[in-house]
């Protein structure tokens, strides 16, 4: 059997008995186990780990461990996350009450994204993809609006790039302003610029972000 970590939480009782609970010194992390011959793309077991994640956040906020993260035993599960775990002990601690809140918003002048065949180097093209990425912007007057209406029901805010056509409004909110957020991004909706609002999410923009 392989264990499939899932997140990293603060107390056991957070994991137990939706998964299998891991002491990670200073944290738990919750896991799930699969056979060793499952493929963890298996559409079955991504489901079934989707469904532990949406239970697990309901009973409290954890930091969000990317899938495909699989250890053979809880010994080596633990020491793949020791160098992470005094760190997440404290961002959980101070962002106990709160989950992540995200806007994704299309590019208004989406950058194409750059050919592989045409870069002589990995780095080059690696880099080409960096700049286009990071070139991806939305209309002024609707960011205006974003941040107007929800960086004051946020405890921290961040935009993020993650592709070329694309950009995305990461908030920090506490379980209690969930009801207000989505009032906010209703009243977005007016603008009529496209836009997915989603959440709440576990802790993963934030996750190694421990400031007050």
């Amino acid at each position: 059997m392989r264990l499939v970590v899932i997140g990293a939480h603060l107390r056991r009782e957070d994991v137990e008995p939706l998964a299998v609970a891991v002491p990670a010194a200073e944290v738990f992390l919750s896991a799930v186990e699969v056979a060793d011959d499952q493929p963890l793309g298996d559409r079955e077991l991504l489901l079934r780990v989707a469904g532990i994640r949406e239970q697990l956040l309901e009973r409290a906020t954890f930091i969000a461990i990317r899938y495909g993260f699989a250890a053979s035993s809880p010994a080596e599960a633990a020491a793949k996350c020791a160098a992470h775990a005094d760190g997440w002990r404290h961002v959980l601690e101070a962002s106990r009450d709160c989950v992540e809140m995200t806007i994704k918003i299309a590019a208004s002048s989406p950058m194409p994204r750059p050919d592989r065949r045409q870069f002589t180097s990995g780095a080059a093209y690696l880099k080409a993809l960096h700049e286009a990425t990071s070139a991806a912007s939305v209309d002024k007057s609707f960011r205006d609006a974003v941040e107007q209406r929800l960086v004051p029901l946020s405890v921290r805010h961040r935009w993020v790039h993650r592709d070329n056509a694309s950009l995305e409004f990461v908030a920090l909110v506490r379980r209690e302003r969930l009801d207000d957020v989505r009032a906010a991004g209703e009243a977005l909706r007016a603008t009529r610029v496209p836009f997915l609002l989603s959440g709440p999410w576990p802790l993963e923009v934030f996750a190694d972000d421990d400031r007050q």
